[in-house]
Order: structure tokens, then C-alpha cells, then sequence
């Protein structure tokens, strides 16, 4: 009765164990989204950065940041990356004077010098 039994399982349990997946089954098919200037930065930047780097900077400020150009230079010669990510009153922390980036928004920054600074 057991060699019965356990011939019965060895003979349907192949069954239980193959499904009917295909290869596109297997493959995610979400679309890798990047991040670009114009849709994660820029509101960031128009929102926290243009009162002092405008067209014309002002209250000291050293460039403006009013263009995906003027942005991107800014993050990989400038230290904008490193200064947004300052503790909120450590020297050259930036919004100068003003509160820290929430942290989502740093991340944002980030992410899109990660992705490769896409307009």
C-alpha cells in the first residue's frame, strides 16, 4: 500500500510543479522612468534657490541657476549636491539662511545626477 502511495505522488507531483508561464511572464515589463530637469528639478530649484540665484544673483549668491545649463554646471562644478545636503546651519549650507531642503527633494536632486542630469 505505501509503494502505491508513494508511486502516486512521484507520478502527479510533476504535474503540480509545471505551470503554464511563458517567458513574458517571467520579465518585468515596468518601464524605467529617469529623471529629467524639467520634470523633478526645475520646481525645486524655481522654488528655493531664484530668490538669491535669479537672472541676476543677488544677496551674494555666485551664479545663476535660472536654466538647465546654469543647474547642471552647478551640480557637477559647483557643489550644489554637497551644499543642499548640508545640515541646516552648517557654513555654505544652502537655501542660505533659510530652512534645509526636505529630504524628498535632495533625493530628487539625487536621483536625477544619477540618471545622468537629463533635461
Amino acid at each position: 500500500m505505501k509503494m502505491k502511495r508513494l508511486f502516486l505522488i512521484v507520478l502527479v507531483t510533476p504535474f503540480y510543479s509545471c505551470t503554464s508561464d511563458s517567458i513574458s511572464d517571467l520579465t518585468d515589463e515596468t518601464p524605467i522612468v529617469l529623471s529629467t530637469y524639467n520634470s523633478n528639478v526645475k520646481v525645486i530649484i524655481t522654488n528655493h534657490c531664484l530668490n538669491c540665484h535669479g537672472a541676476t544673483p543677488a544677496n551674494g549668491a555666485p551664479m545663476s541657476l535660472t536654466t538647465y545649463e546654469n543647474v547642471k554646471e552647478a551640480v557637477l562644478n559647483r557643489g550644489l549636491l554637497d551644499r543642499i545636503s548640508r545640515a541646516e546651519g552648517s557654513p555654505g549650507a544652502m537655501p542660505f539662511g533659510g530652512p534645509r531642503l526636505p529630504q524628498d527633494q535632495i533625493n530628487a536632486i539625487e536621483q536625477w545626477n544619477t540618471d545622468g542630469l537629463l533635461e
